[in-house]
């Protein structure tokens, strides 16, 4: 009975709703996993501290876990994985190293590496197999910023390409490696937070740029959005909040219709800090971080918390309709949407 008064006269909308089940794929792994890259139902990666990488081609059923000579400290922030032979990976801290696999994680080359103390490297993305951008945070209040365009065996500084400075103040989050976002033809969004937050955008591979403002939650070097994610060119969303305040929910998840240009609240805010959001569709989105995870299946105006187990990130199948989640002591969970 109170469970059909609560569907009558608080949120219907949900009652309409799946249920929702975690299954755990893996757990207490010596690592901090951030990175994530689900290719489709069966072929996931997955990337960390502790130089760890993990792979499954069986949905996660089993999982190789590999640790690529010479580079067993480093911390793999992100991940992009084409399929079960082929991925890149990037470290955050100095030095910065990207390293890619073509034989399925056996063997790792170093195509970048950076020894600028100030270097640190935030998210990387690519338009297809060949094109690809990473960017990183600010030397000398110039965004860091690669491109590739030959599946990452050399990549190009592009910094310059950026006419504008950023604040001071201002950096990248490298959280789950989804603070930058690519969509066909050329379209890429980077949100940075800090003591400003603003959404830089091109639509033409890196080479120009326009900047929006991004009226979350800000002000402190631990405040800003930590995840982005685009349904399509126009339609988009922005989670984060404070790390260090993670149950939170102040002015943490913000919507655009424009492409970025500007930013609305929602009716019904996620429940704490967040680190990771995806569209499921064009109606269902879920978002997760240390404080729990929510769904929202009205294109993100109402969001209601359905776990309190701590993510870093989370990520829909590129082929598929496999949801994976990925966190602490090397947790890895998939989310069914029944």
């Amino acid at each position: 009975m109170k469970k059909i008064l609560w569907c009558l006269l608080l949120a219907p909308f949900f009652c309409a709703a799946q249920s929702y089940s975690f299954k755990p794929l893996n757990e207490n792994t010596k690592t901090s996993l951030r990175g994530l890259s689900v290719v489709n139902n069966e072929v996931f990666w997955v990337s960390g501290s502790a130089g760890s990488i993990g792979k499954s081609v069986d949905g996660g059923r089993t999982w190789q876990w590999i640790k690529p000579k010479g580079y067993e400290k480093l911390d793999f922030r992100d991940i992009e994985a084409f399929d079960d032979k082929q991925a890149i990976v990037v470290n955050a801290g100095s030095p910065a190293y990207i390293l890619k696999t073509i034989d399925g994680g056996e063997t790792w080359t170093e195509h970048y590496k950076n020894i600028d103390s100030a270097i640190f490297l935030d998210g990387l993305g690519f338009w297809d197999k060949n094109k690809g951008i990473i960017f990183g945070d600010p030397i000398n209040d110039k965004m860091q910023l690669l491109k590739t365009v030959d599946a990452g065996k050399t990549w190009i500084d592009i910094s310059a390409n950026l006419k504008f400075p950023m604040a001071k103040g201002e950096a990248g989050f490298a959280a789950s490696g989804t603070t930058i976002k690519t969509l066909s033809g050329g379209k890429v969004w980077i949100s940075t937070g800090g003591m400003v937050s603003n959404i830089y955008f091109s639509g033409d591979y890196g080479q120009s740029w326009n900047t929006f403002k991004c009226p979350i939650w800000q002000g402190q070097e631990t405040t800003g959005p930590f995840s982005m994610d685009f349904y399509n060119p126009k339609i988009g969303v922005v989670v984060g909040g404070n790390y260090v305040q993670d149950k939170i929910n102040t002015n943490n998840v913000l919507l655009t219709k424009d492409g970025g240009k500007t930013w609305q609240k929602p009716i019904t805010p996620v429940s704490g800090y967040r680190s990771g959001v995806t569209y499921i569709n064009a109606k269902v989105l879920v978002a997760t971080g240390t404080s729990g995870t929510d769904i929202s299946i009205d294109g993100g105006q109402n969001w209601k918390h359905i776990s309190d187990k701590s993510f870093n990130a989370v990520q829909k199948a590129k082929k598929g309709d496999a949801i994976l989640l990925a966190g602490e002591k090397g947790s890895i969970y998939q989310l069914s949407l029944n």
